[in-house]
């Protein structure tokens, strides 16, 4: 019995970072309203599991969460295309602790292009 216990105790300890990883990885960490942040790319790293660019608003460091590659691609993003020194706009939902300024990207532009990463939270 003692040994049945300690590998379900085993299991879920192993299972539980996994979820937390999940859960920021889906939408459950935003507030479910947009904000609307215009900013100069300060830094780049494009990827899996989604693009993240660090970028000056007004004197603030905003993380802004773009999508996968495929995402990005579908959207008419080229490489080159999120570059650091670039202006950006994007219209997304924040972090529901606004002291985190990370937003996670529905819509951006570059100069007067819009890209739709998530046409479906339209």
């Amino acid at each position: 019995m003692k040994r049945l216990l300690l590998v379900a105790v085993l299991a879920l300890g192993l299972a539980a970072p996994t979820a937390g990883a999940l859960a920021h990885h889906g939408w459950s960490w935003t507030t479910g309203g947009n904000i609307d942040l215009t900013g100069i790319v300060k830094t780049v790293r494009l990827g899996n599991p989604h693009g993240v660019l660090k970028i000056d608003v007004e004197g603030e460091e905003w993380t802004v969460e773009v999508g996968q590659p495929w995402r990005n691609r579908r959207a008419g993003l080229r490489d080159g295309d999120l570059a650091e020194g670039v202006e950006i706009r994007v219209i997304g939902e924040p972090s529901a602790d606004l002291s985190d300024r990370r937003v996670k990207v529905e819509r951006l532009f570059l100069g007067k292009r819009e890209y739709v990463l998530y046409p479906e939270r339209d």
